[in-house]
C-alpha cells in the first residue's frame, strides 16, 4: 500500500500522507516516497500548485519513534533521515499544507517547510521532541524561529507543549482557521486560485518570498529586482499585461 496517496484536481495535485494506523508517524519510507512524488510532481508542467494533508485524526504526530529507536549518532549521520527533506525544500512550486488532528514533531516541521497552511479547528501543533530526549532536527528550531520569534520558540522546544490552531494562527504559523470538515476544500480553492496565475511569476515569486528569510534587505531586493526584470521575457508578461489594457480575462500558458 502506497504510504503517499495522489489526487489530482486539474492542474491541482492533493498528495494525502497514508499511514492511518500511527497517526501518519514520518517512517524513512514514507519521508522517501513523497520526496520521489515531489521531485516528479515539481517536473510535470501540468501541475502548478501541491496540497499536502492526512486525515482528520492527524496530518502526521511525528517521526516514527520505533525505527528511530535504535540508531546511534554515526547511523544518524550516515543515514538520509533528514536528506530525503530536501525535496520539500527545494520544491519550486507552492506547497499548501491542509492540517487537521495532530501535527507534531516532524509533522509540524513539514508543515513549516510549505509554503502556506489551512488548519482545521481541531489542529494541534508541537514539538515534543525534547519529552524523549532529543531536539527538532528536521528545520523546527530554524523555521518556528524565524516565524514566530525566539521567546515563542523557546518556549515551544524547551517545553514540548502543543498550541491550538488559533494559537498558531495568531503567532503566523497558519494562514486561514477552517471547520475541521473543511480543510481539503478551502486548501483546493486556495490551491485553484494560484493554479490560474502565470506559473513561471509564481515559481519565481516563491523563490522572491524565500530569499527574503535568509539574506539582508539590500541582497534580498537586489535578487527581487533581477526575477521582476527576468519576467519581462516571458510570454506570460505581455498576455497579462495585453489582457489587462483590454479588459479581458488573460491566459497564462507557462511561457
Amino acid at each position: 500500500m502506497s504510504n503517499v496517496l495522489e489526487e489530482r484536481h486539474e492542474q491541482v495535485v492533493l498528495l494525502r500522507l497514508n499511514r492511518p494506523e500511527v497517526l501518519n508517524a514520518l517512517s524513512g519510507e514514507l519521508m522517501e516516497e513523497l520526496s520521489n512524488t515531489l521531485t516528479r510532481l515539481d517536473q510535470d508542467d501540468q501541475v502548478r500548485v501541491v496540497v499536502l494533508t492526512g486525515n482528520e485524526r492527524a496530518f502526521a504526530a511525528g517521526a516514527d519513534i520505533q525505527e528511530l529507536h535504535g540508531n546511534t549518532a554515526v547511523s544518524m549521520l550516515a543515514s538520509r533521515q533528514i536528506t530525503r527533506w530536501d525535496a520539500v525544500k527545494k520544491f519550486s512550486k507552492p506547497l499548501i499544507a491542509a492540517v487537521s488532528g495532530w501535527a507534531l514533531g516532524g509533522g509540524m516541521e513539514l508543515v513549516m517547510a510549505c509554503d502556506m497552511v489551512i488548519a482545521g479547528d481541531n489542529a494541534q501543533f508541537g514539538q515534543p521532541e525534547i519529552k524523549i530526549g532529543v531536539m527538532p532536527g528536521a528545520g523546527g528550531t530554524q523555521r518556528l524561529t524565524k516565524v514566530v520569534g525566539k521567546a515563542r520558540a523557546m518556549e515551544m522546544v524547551l517545553t514540548g507543549r502543543t498550541i491550538t490552531a488559533e494559537e498558531a494562527f495568531h503567532m503566523g504559523l497558519v494562514n486561514h482557521i477552517v471547520a475541521r470538515e473543511q480543510v481539503i476544500n478551502r486548501a483546493l480553492e486556495l490551491a485553484q486560485t494560484i493554479a490560474l496565475m502565470p506559473p513561471i511569476a509564481v515559481r519565481l515569486a516563491k523563490e522572491s518570498v524565500l530569499t527574503a528569510l535568509d539574506t539582508p534587505l539590500d541582497v534580498g531586493l537586489t535578487h527581487e529586482r533581477r526575477l521582476f526584470s527576468l519576467l519581462f521575457a516571458s510570454e506570460d508578461q505581455k498576455e497579462g499585461m495585453s489582457a489587462f489594457l483590454e479588459k479581458r480575462p488573460p491566459h497564462f500558458e507557462g511561457r
